[in-house]
């Protein structure tokens, strides 16, 4: 009988134990990334406010993905962030940590939403470099993020808004893309040889095909390349390519192009090789949602791991 009192007095600490505050009691983590097109509480020159509509689609999106981690891209500002954190909260998807980076643009930002809190943050907001003679800057700049899931799981994030394929009278759009994939890369080499096992993720809207210039240099390459989830439609798609050494032929489409008339992969999540081996496939994919344009000209996307270091 003594020793059912002790156990009795002892399972709510148990209990406190197990599931202390911001970390995850799941054996997997969810990290998602999405960009959110102009998601600005009021006109900002050429870029309109978000819609009611439209802010209920992401929503639904956000939802259906039950991200643990989310990233985001063109969001318009700390106002924005919140107000999207405490319309997902009364849904019932409670982000109570959040991280927002400048950059050289003063409409749209990189952020992070997270069940997690952050035991380090490295906003990169003022990043530059020299492009045919003329010192530029980073548009969106980088958001870096620390993460611990459990006493026995932990990872750092870095999520990036690449520069636009759209044309501007500074330079040539692909150079100033490859420029800042560059020192995005930058970043990364210098997480990776810090600790080459790290467990890192990079992810975000790169805005340029999976064999550009700009992706390659964010992948990488040797020792310290970063391995590509490939998140893909839960369709029923599985087959192999008929030509190994090409993907699948299953839809990985992120992003509606409307001048072009075209569908194309140009969001990622990459990680490094350590962080790859937790990888769970199954739940790694790209949100098929009806109507999903009316919230975004890009679909999200999620990949999933175990939460323990394989």
């Amino acid at each position: 009988m003594l020793f059912i009192r002790y156990l009795s007095r002892l399972a709510p600490l148990l209990m406190g134990l197990a599931c202390s505050p911001g970390l995850l009691a799941a054996d997997t983590v969810r990290v998602a990334t999405y960009n959110l097109e102009n998601y600005l509480e009021g006109a900002v020159g050429t870029r309109p406010a978000k819609t009611a509509a439209a802010k209920a689609k992401i929503r639904e999106g956000i939802r259906a993905l039950k991200p643990d981690v989310l990233a985001l891209q063109e969001v318009g500002g700390v106002p924005a962030l919140l107000e999207l954190r405490a319309a997902l909260k009364a849904e019932g998807l409670d982000f109570p940590h959040w991280n927002l980076a400048t950059g050289f643009d003063t409409n749209i930002f990189v952020a992070v939403l997270s069940k997690l809190p952050f035991t380090a943050t490295h906003p990169h907001t003022n990043l530059n470099y020299l492009l045919a003679g003329r010192r530029m800057q980073v548009s969106r700049g980088f958001a870096e993020v620390a993460l611990n899931v459990s006493d026995r799981y932990a990872f750092t994030l870095i999520t990036a808004h690449l520069k636009s394929r759209r044309a501007v009278a500074t330079a040539d759009e692909g150079d100033m893309r490859l420029a800042e994939a560059r020192l995005l890369r930058e970043l990364v080499d210098a997480r990776l040889a810090a600790n080459p096992k790290a467990n890192l993720v990079v992810l975000g809207d790169f805005n340029d095909v999976y064999d550009s210039l700009a992706a390659k240099e964010v992948i990488g390459r040797g020792a310290n390349k970063l391995v590509d989830t490939r998140p893909a439609e839960r369709n029923g798609d599985n087959l192999p390519n008929d030509n190994p050494r090409y993907n699948p032929r299953n839809i990985t489409w992120t992003h509606f192009y409307g001048k072009e008339d075209s569908y194309s992969r140009i969001d990622y999540i990459l990680v490094s090789s350590g962080m790859a081996r937790e990888l769970v496939s199954d739940e790694t994919y790209v949100l098929a949602l009806s109507n999903w344009g009316a919230g975004s000209d890009h679909r999200p996307l999620v990949a999933t791991f175990t939460a323990q270091d394989q």
